[in-house]
């Protein structure tokens, strides 16, 4: 698939090997995104290993995606100031202790904090390679690049849910850490060879203050939203957590004003459609972002799939998802965003709601193939209106600082789409029985019912 890609000329001599590059930052970005979804098919056999509720597990999924989240804005900085080669390779090794922690965990607690280390390896791989990519190459050729490098992110949602119920049936769950391993020492030789050193000369000032703010507000938002589901924290340590959130993301905004060189300038949410979608962006996580946590256990716990049936049923949503890209400019230009997006956020939760059906069993296997199938296009017209609405009205000023505050929230939306799902399954299960049909039906209908209302912000488009 790479070789139907004709890989652009570099720039200039500091790269020795230009092409060696590309494909270094491709196979960073195809294992940091199959890490993401490789996960979800094997959390059933991860729950029974470590003596834990599958519908307790959650916490493996969000603490991979908030560490993200946390430390991708600091990613750019610390390539400035270190250097792209150092920070990759240390990205790298960071990701490879914390997929041996994993294998190695004996505990739901020590996976988690391993996940935190994983986490905090794959922040930086994408915004590092991306940046290495962007200096190595010229403006011209840069989209061809950056064309050839994202190929492979797109093929890890697709192989990591099959991938991943595969080497659970087969070998055991510890297996889709431990092959993290070897890609990962042959990633540390080629980064020696093939990273480009490159530097500021004079690194700019970091906002520690304000990334701190920012870092505790959503880490407190993500653990409020994870507390109400959870018989760990109790309804003071829930409410305590929420007006931590308010107040660090509140000293945030009047530090940012004040600041002469803040972390994210506040001048980004003058901009109407990029403040609509960042909102939007945000709540529509909130409902569709659980479904990739969601399907693996109604496949597993309902309808009694083994972890690699559960994986390959999730295929036709990833092939949609790839297929449908394409044709999403096509949509947009016709319809244009605002009725774009408002249609296809009514759609998509309609189809998410559709999978309670799924949960009582009543959907013969081609009807829900094709659900999922459609599930897939959707999400991926979705996110392509969504994050271009957001960002094409910024001023090159501003832009790239507003696509790294769009990537952090992004990070953060997918960790609280999981708390979310997490959050309606345990409710509904106290009420109608635990891992019941009618409490995996009412989860997808709220969850649908909560897409589709983000549908209101995006009328707000011009």
């Amino acid at each position: 698939m790479f070789a139907e890609t004709a890989l652009p000329t570099p720039s200039s001599d500091e790269n020795r090997h230009p092409r060696l590059l590309l494909w270094l930052v491709a196979a960073s970005m195809f294992m940091q995104t199959l890490d993401s979804t490789i996960v979800n098919t094997a959390l059933p056999a991860m729950a029974r290993s470590l003596g834990e509720s599958p519908l307790h597990m959650q916490a493996v999924v969000v603490a991979y995606a908030l560490t993200m989240a946390v430390l991708i804005a600091a990613s750019g900085w610390l390539a400035e100031r270190f250097g792209t080669r150092r920070v990759f390779a240390v990205s790298i090794a960071l990701f490879m202790a914390g997929s041996a922690a994993c294998a190695a965990s004996s505990s739901l607690t020590q996976l988690v904090a391993a996940r935190v280390v994983q986490g905090a390896g794959g922040a930086m791989l994408m915004p590092v390679g991306r940046l290495a990519v962007l200096r190595a190459y010229p403006k011209e050729r840069f989209l061809r690049a950056m064309s050839f490098v994202a190929v492979p992110g797109l093929l890890g949602p697709l192989i990591g849910p099959p991938l991943g119920g595969w080497l659970t049936q087969a070998a055991s769950w510890h297996w889709i850490f431990l092959i993290n391993l070897p890609v990962g020492a042959i990633g540390l030789l080629l980064t020696a060879i093939a990273m480009p050193d490159m530097r500021a000369a004079q690194p700019p000032r970091f906002d520690l203050r304000g990334y701190l703010m920012l870092a505790g507000a959503m880490l407190a938002a993500s653990l409020t939203l994870d507390g109400l589901g959870s018989a760990a924290l109790g309804g003071v340590s829930v409410v305590l957590l929420a007006l931590a959130a308010i107040a660090a993301l509140m000293g945030y905004i009047r530090h940012a004003r004040r600041a002469p060189a803040p972390l994210f300038s506040p001048r980004l949410l003058d901009e109407r459609s990029f403040r609509i979608g960042l909102m939007g962006n945000l709540a529509a996580r909130l409902g569709a972002g659980a479904m990739p946590y969601l399907l693996p256990l109604l496949l597993q716990l309902r309808l009694e799939r083994s972890p690699l049936e559960s994986g390959l049923s999730l295929l036709p949503m990833a092939l949609a998802a790839i297929l449908a890209r394409p044709l999403a400019n096509g949509v947009i230009g016709r319809l244009g965003y605002r009725r774009t997006l408002v249609g296809n956020t009514v759609l998509l939760g309609a189809i998410v709601a559709s999978f309670a059906f799924m949960a009582y069993g009543v959907l013969p296997q081609p009807l829900a193939l094709g659900l999922l199938a459609l599930l897939g296009a959707a999400n991926s017209l979705q996110f392509t209106a969504m994050n271009t609405s957001a960002l094409k009205d910024l001023s090159p000023a501003v832009a790239a600082s507003g696509n790294s505050l769009f990537s952090m929230l992004q990070m953060l939306g997918m960790s609280l789409g999981v708390s979310c799902g997490a959050l309606l399954l345990h409710a509904y299960s106290a009420l109608l029985g635990a891992g019941s049909a009618a409490a995996f039906a009412a989860t997808l209908v709220t969850a649908g019912a909560l897409t589709a209302l983000s549908a209101l912000i995006f009328r707000r488009l011009n």
